[in-house]
């Protein structure tokens, strides 16, 4: 398989009739669902899982998702999704870039960029990171690549 970049954070997906369509493929909103479970996969084994949110109360909202639907994924189909921290301003933003990939014929189905903006849990407000923020995805953050969504 080729992934985007070295490294990446690797969750298994498994397609099932529930994901698909009525054009017979993996619906779009689906995809944005996996995203979120592989950020948060790769948040927890940083060791930022919610209860770290709540304690420090501070979260990564998403600011914005962009993705690039390449091909389409289909009931059994088995995936690997990867994700890397591609950009941190270490105050308020964060970058995150996905590849959703087929292992069965090396097809990259989706490549997409999501932007997180730390924000304040009790208020919804943006707020600073914590230093643990910082450090937890600082220690996974690696070079963008040049084909940036």
């Amino acid at each position: 398989m080729s992934w985007d970049r070295a490294d990446a954070f690797i969750i298994d997906i498994e397609v099932t009739d529930e994901h698909i369509d009525g054009l017979g493929h993996a619906n779009n909103a689906v995809y944005v669902t996996w995203l979120e479970h592989c950020a948060w996969e790769h948040s927890k084994s940083l060791g930022l899982g919610l209860d770290d949110y709540r304690r420090l109360d501070r979260a990564m909202a998403v600011l914005r998702h962009e993705i690039d639907y390449l091909a389409s994924a289909y009931a059994g189909d088995r995936l690997q999704l990867g994700t890397w921290i591609v950009d941190s301003d270490g105050r308020l933003k964060m970058n995150r870039a996905f590849q959703l990939i087929r292992p069965s014929d090396g097809s990259t189905l989706v490549r997409a960029m999501t932007t997180f903006v730390c924000i304040e849990l009790s208020s919804g407000r943006p707020r600073r990171m914590p230093t643990e923020f910082v450090e937890g995805y600082g220690k996974a953050l690696v070079q963008p690549y040049p084909l940036e969504l």
